[in-house]
């Protein structure tokens, strides 16, 4: 292989000069004119791109348009100059053999960014997905031009002749280059596939919320283990020389992921037995101390939204050892009691009266199930009573409906004279006498 190298760059002078010709400085000419060209172009028109880009909603057509042109510009202008710039020398009976390989280069290049975007517009905007999407079709191009100049064939060999043996396999560094690209495609095509397929069945009308997130979430997996198995096997490694891995892979999962594993089967199991499904009022930990509205079910937490709008994301297995108050599991009609005292020295069945006229206050409280005021007990302070109402959207907060009730109690009592006692105390002083000795 070294004398190989050696002899290429022994060749390579003679063969430089060999075709060092006046014909093919033109072509470098046109070359390097089409990319000033096309720079200059890139560098006047990305301004206004941008702030088309700007102004262009986040998802419309105009959008999609502006980013398209954003990608292709530079490209797309150098191929559209060295094509000018081609017809011309064919036109003087000069040889453009240079040519004819930039020209398929640059719209493989063309294609390839386009393909990558629209691949792409499956998965959520981030910085990382930009540095990714330049290397992946900077990667393809550069694999498209080797095939293209011929050279593809030699650098295969040349990396095919790295490789070490395990046991009976023959794992070379063309194969491990090649195994990583096939993951990465097949990995991007199951992703892209798979976040298709999850906004297509939110969509539906006839699938329950629990029954889209299972879906998608099997899917996934589905397609994610499809797509690594198709990877090794096109690269030809036979799946058997993986039972080592598999069993370290166990012996992994037993001592450091764990927690990691039983997460992600007890969200299997939250989807499955339908407990918890997105649009869920629950509330987790004593007095209701995580409180709020099930946003998503991912494959290892919940996210939960609670009234400050803080979202929470609970492990899964959380919500399948602890107690979880889920207030819309079957039925979203919610009973909330309001609890209020008044005096020994007033009638409690006008203030009962009173209670059933103060749940008017509020138009959450329905009227079927209808309001109900008991009287639970005598106090020590007073004689205990309790409202008793029914909402139906659990979701909307309870605390307000609270304020609005209470409200009007402390209105209505103080217009009839009704009085809301608190805890006191009578504290009598008692006078001892006493006897002077003599």
């Amino acid at each position: 292989m070294d004398s190989g190298i050696q002899a290429f760059f022994r060749q390579l002078p003679h063969w430089i000069a060999a075709r060092a010709t006046p014909e093919l400085f033109y072509e470098l000419t046109v070359l390097a004119i089409s990319a000033l060209c096309a720079w200059l172009i890139h560098r006047t028109m990305s301004e206004s791109l941008r702030a088309g880009l700007a102004a262009a909603a986040q998802k419309g057509l105009r959008h999609i348009t502006l980013r398209t042109a954003q990608r292709i510009l530079l490209p797309s202008t150098m191929l559209a100059g060295v094509l000018i710039g081609r017809s011309g020398l064919r036109s003087m009976q000069w040889p453009v053999g240079l040519l004819d390989v930039v020209v398929p280069l640059l719209v493989s290049l063309v294609a390839i960014r386009l393909l990558v975007y629209v691949l792409r517009k499956g998965f959520p905007v981030t910085p990382a997905l930009k540095t990714w999407e330049n290397l992946i079709s900077g990667t393809i191009w550069v694999m498209v031009a080797l095939h293209l100049l011929g050279w593809l064939p030699a650098v295969e060999a040349t990396l095919d002749e790295f490789a070490v043996n395990i046991g009976s396999s023959r794992i070379s560094l063309l194969a491990a280059i090649k195994l990583v690209a096939l993951v990465a495609l097949l990995l991007t095509l199951a992703f892209w596939l798979s976040g298709f397929i999850e906004r297509r069945i939110r969509t539906s009308t006839r699938m329950t919320p629990s029954s889209q997130v299972a879906f998608g979430k099997f899917s996934k997996v589905f397609l994610i283990t499809l797509a690594v198995l198709l990877a090794i096997d096109a690269v030809g490694i036979d799946l058997t020389t993986l039972t080592v891995f598999g069993g370290a892979l166990g012996v992994g999962i037993g001592f450091g992921l764990q927690r990691i594993t039983s997460n992600f089967i007890s969200g299997f199991i939250l989807v499955l037995d339908r407990s918890i499904k997105p649009g869920d009022v629950i509330s987790v930990g004593s007095n209701d101390g995580k409180f709020g509205w099930v946003q998503e079910l991912r494959a290892r937490y919940v996210v939960v939204r609670d009234r400050d709008g803080v979202e929470r994301l609970i492990p899964n297995e959380n919500l399948i050892t602890s107690e979880v108050v889920n207030w819309s599991y079957s039925d979203t009609n919610t009973r909330v009691r309001l609890p209020v005292q008044i005096s020994y020295a007033d009638d409690p069945e006008q203030a009962m009266t009173l209670l059933l006229e103060a749940a008017k206050a509020s138009d959450r409280v329905l009227a079927v199930p209808e309001p109900a005021a008991r009287m639970l007990q005598f106090a020590d302070s007073g004689i205990q009573l309790e409202l008793r109402i029914w909402i139906s959207d659990p979701e909307n907060g309870i605390g307000n409906v609270r304020t609005d009730i209470n409200l009007a109690i402390w209105k209505l009592f103080k217009e009839a004279g009704i009085t809301i006692p608190f805890p006191q105390r009578d504290v009598h002083l008692r006078t001892i006498a006493t006897t002077q000795g003599v």
